[in-house]
C-alpha cells in the first residue's frame, strides 16, 4: 500500500519504491492538480537528494507530469527541501515534489509533496492523492519513455536560496567574533549550501563528508549523536567553536559544542526560542509537537507567549505558521520553523542561528546551555522504539481507550490524545506512546526533571509494551 505518513511516502527501493509506483504516484499528483486548479496552467518544482537513483526517480516523475502538460521546474542538482519550498513560493508554482527519504537508511527512498504555499501537504491533501493512487493501481499502465521537453526546464535552487537567507543572519557579527565552524554535511544536499555561505562571508569553516555517497558512509543520514561521532572528534581536532550538521535533505540539524559534546535538538530549540524572544524581540505564538521538550512551555510561560501543541509531523507546525499564529515552531526530531522565513523546516537556518547567537551573546555553546538550565531547570529526555506487532498495537489501542489515572506511584494530572496517548505529571514530567507514521514501530518518549524519574517512566513504558 502506498501511503503518506508524517513526512511523505517512504519505502525500500526495489520493493515498494519502484519506477512503476513512482509513475502511479506522479499521475495521482497530476490528477489532484487538475482537480485543484481546473483550467489553469500548472507548474511543479521537482528536486531530489543524493540517494541511489533519486535523480532517476525524479526525472521519471517529470516525464509523467510533462505528458499531463504540467510545467516542471527541475533542479539542476540535488538540493535541500527548504530550497525547493523557496522555489515553489518564488515561482508561484502549484506545488513541489522532493525525492528523498530524509533521515531513513540508504535502502529507502521517498517522495514528499508540497502545496502551493511551499508547505508540506496536510492529510486533507495527501488523502486525495492516496484516493487517486488507489483508483489508478487498478488499471494504470501508462509509461512515458521520453519526456515532453517543452514542459521541462532546469533551474538553479542553490543561488536563490542562499541569496534569500543571506540577509536573515548577522554574518558581519559572526565574522567579527572570529568564530570557527565545523560542518558535517553527511554526504547530503547541504553541500556548498551550509559550508558555502560561511565561505562566501569569509567565516572560517572546516568540513567533513562534503561529497556524494549514496550509502552515506554506511549509516542512516540522521543527525543523531551516534552518527555525529566523527564531527565530535573533528571539532576538537580542528579547535572549532561549534559543529553543525544537516541530514540527507538538509531540513534537520545536529549541533556539537566546542567541547566536542553532542547537544540534543530539544536544548537547541529552547536556546533559539529564548534568543529570538530576548534578542530579536519577536512577538507571537510558539508551537511544539506533542513529543517535544516542555522547556519550550516554560519559556513560553515566562514571556507570556501563546503555546500551541501539534501532532508529530512538521506539516502541522507549518500550517500554524501560515495562519500567522506562531513566530516559532519546533519538533524534537530536529525540525525548526521561524516567522518571515519558509513554511518548511530548515536545518541550515537552525545552524546559522546557533552561530549568530554565540556571536551576539559572546558566549560558548556550553555556557549558553548552563545559563538555560539555571533559568528554566535541567530536563532529562529519552526516546525508545519497539517493533510494531499486532499484540503491541492492541495494547496501544487499549491504552488510548482507557489511560491510567496513576502510574509508578505518580498521579496523572492530564491526558493528551493529540497523537497517540500522553500522560502528563506534575513538574512538566510526561510519558508518550505513539505509533510511528514512517516506520512499523511504536515510539516511546519521556521527559523528567531527573534521571531516576525518567528511568522509572521509561521502564514502565517498555514493560507495558513487552
Amino acid at each position: 500500500m502506498i501511503k503518506f505518513g508524517t513526512n511523505g511516502w517512504r519505502a525500500v527501493m526495489g520493493e515498494q519504491f519502484t519506477f512503476q509506483n513512482v509513475r502511479i504516484v506522479s499521475q495521482a499528483i497530476a490528477n489532484y492538480l487538475k482537480n485543484r486548479f481546473p483550467g489553469e496552467e500548472c507548474c511543479i518544482v521537482i528536486c531530489y537528494d543524493t540517494r541511489f537513483l533519486s535523480e532517476r526517480f525524479a526525472f521519471e516523475s517529470a516525464k509523467v507530469l510533462s505528458h499531463n502538460q504540467i510545467h516542471v521546474c527541475f533542479s539542476d542538482r540535488d538540493g535541500p527541501s527548504q530550497a525547493l519550498a523557496h522555489q515553489v513560493i518564488k515561482r508561484n508554482a502549484q506545488g513541489g515534489i522532493n525525492f528523498t527519504a530524509s533521515f531513513n537508511p540508504p535502502e529507502y527512498n521517498g517522495l514528499k509533496f508540497s502545496v502551493e504555499t511551499g508547505a508540506p501537504a496536510l492529510p486533507s491533501v495527501t488523502g486525495q492523492i492516496e484516493a487517486e493512487i488507489k483508483s489508478l493501481r487498478k488499471e494504470y499502465s501508462f509509461c512515458p519513455y521520453s519526456p515532453k521537453s517543452e514542459f521541462i526546464d532546469k533551474i538553479d535552487l542553490q543561488k536563490d536560496y542562499l541569496s534569500y537567507i543571506q540577509p536573515k543572519i548577522e554574518f558581519d557579527l559572526i565574522r567579527r567574533a572570529k568564530i570557527k565552524v565545523a560542518v558535517d554535511l553527511l554526504y547530503g544536499t547541504s553541500r556548498e549550501y551550509l559550508d558555502g555561505i560561511f565561505e562566501a562571508n569569509n567565516i572560517p569553516v572546516e568540513e567533513i563528508h562534503g561529497y556524494i555517497d549514496p550509502y552515506f558512509g554506511g549509516i542512516a543520514p540522521s543527525c543523531t549523536e551516534e552518527n555525529l561521532a566523527e564531527l565530535k572528534n573533528f571539532v576538537k581536532q580542528k579547535k572549532c567553536h561549534v559543529g553543525l550538521a544537516t541530514d540527507a535533505d538538509g531540513d534537520r540539524f545536529g549541533i556539537v559544542s566546542e567541547k566536542g559534546e553532542f547537544v540534543s535538538q530539544n536544548i537547541i530549540l529552547s536556546l533559539i526560542l529564548e534568543y529570538l524572544i530576548k534578542e530579536r524581540d519577536w512577538r507571537g505564538g510558539v508551537a511544539r509537537s506533542v513529543s517535544t521538550t516542555h522547556l519550550i512551555d516554560r519559556i513560553a510561560r515566562k514571556f507570556k507567549r501563546p503555546l500551541f501543541k501539534t501532532p508529530v509531523g512538521f506539516k502541522f507546525i507549518a500550517d500554524l505558521m501560515l495562519q500567522g499564529k506562531i513566530m516559532f515552531g519546533g519538533e524534537e526530531s530536529a525540525s525548526l520553523a521561524i516567522k518571515d522565513h519558509l513554511p518548511e523546516k530548515d536545518g541550515i537556518m537552525a545552524g546559522l542561528l546557533v552561530v549568530e547567537m554565540m556571536a551576539k551573546l559572546e558566549k560558548s555553546l556550553s555556557q549558553l546551555i548552563k545559563d538555560l538550565f539555571k533559568e528554566y531547570g535541567k530536563r532529562e529526555y529519552r526516546q525508545r522504539s519497539v517493533p510494531l506487532t499486532q499484540e503491541r498495537e492492541k495494547k496501544l489501542r487499549q491504552l488510548i481507550k482507557k489511560p491510567p489515572s496513576k502510574l509508578a506511584g505518580r498521579t496523572v494530572v492530564n491526558i493528551e490524545m493529540i497523537d497517540g496517548v500522553k500522560l502528563d505529571f506534575e513538574h512538566d514530567d510526561w510519558l508518550l506512546f505513539r505509533a510511528s507514521g514512517t516506520e512499523p514501530i511504536i515510539r516511546l518518549y519521556s521527559e523528567a526533571g531527573n534521571e531516576a524519574d525518567l528511568a522509572q517512566l521509561i521502564k514502565y513504558g517498555l514493560e507495558f509494551l513487552a
